[in-house]
């Protein structure tokens, strides 16, 4: 290779090695043409993978400020950047590879530090940001229900206090809707305990009674 194609070629590792979330180094000897589409095709588009020469990417790990084991580099190797969740690649190479021996997976580099092949098939093994998400948004959603239909039984509770004769309230017993029933109501898993203090509910009935007065 001509020095201004190397330098190119460093050139574009650096940048590679930059701007990634991860990096993921494989052995890929004995990997079919037709093979290596399926694996860029199932890793998608967010993730480059390239055949690289070991002393090229050695150079351009040192320019991007990355400290990669030198038996990251021994063998053929191909180099997984991934620019989207790490999650997603690290389960498509983990599958890929069950169903393609041929492809050997050495190791790499999350979040800037080293990681080994042991330690990205757990991260493989995690549920995705999608997700995790996903699940947030129920309970977060379960949550606040949750929080209304108490806080209504603290209306409740304040208004027969006060000797409300409205019919639809009245029955329901004064004692059975307390501050601690409230407070031990609202923490639980789905409600970190700080998120609900015996302050916020003396603060709810407070502002409750001066509206009403």
């Amino acid at each position: 290779m001509a020095r201004p194609d190397k330098e190119a070629a460093v050139a574009e590792l650096t940048e590679d090695f930059r701007s990634a979330t991860a990096t993921v180094l494989t052995e890929y000897r004995g990997l079919s043409v037709t093979s290596m589409k399926e694996l860029r095709r199932a890793l998608g588009d967010k993730t480059k993978y390239s055949v690289v020469k070991n002393t090229l990417t050695k150079i351009a790990a040192k320019n991007a400020g990355v400290d990669l084991s030198p038996e990251l580099l021994v063998g053929p190797s191909a180099v997984a950047f991934i620019k989207g969740d790490a999650i997603d690649a690290a389960k498509s190479l983990r599958d890929f590879a069950k169903e393609n021996p041929f492809l050997v997976i050495k190791g790499g580099i999350y979040e800037g530090k080293a990681v080994t092949k042991e330690e990205l098939m757990q991260l493989a093994n995690l549920e995705s940001r999608e997700v995790l998400l996903a699940k947030l948004a129920g309970a977060m959603k379960g949550s606040l229900a949750k929080a209304a239909r108490i806080f209504d039984a603290l209306r409740i509770k304040l208004e027969l206090s006060e000797g409300s004769t409205n019919s639809a309230v009245s029955e329901v017993p004064a004692e059975a809707v307390t501050t601690d029933v409230v407070v031990e109501a609202v923490v639980t898993e789905e409600v970190p305990a700080e998120a609900v203090t015996t302050d916020v509910v003396s603060e709810e009935l407070t502002t409750s009674t001066e509206e009403k007065e």
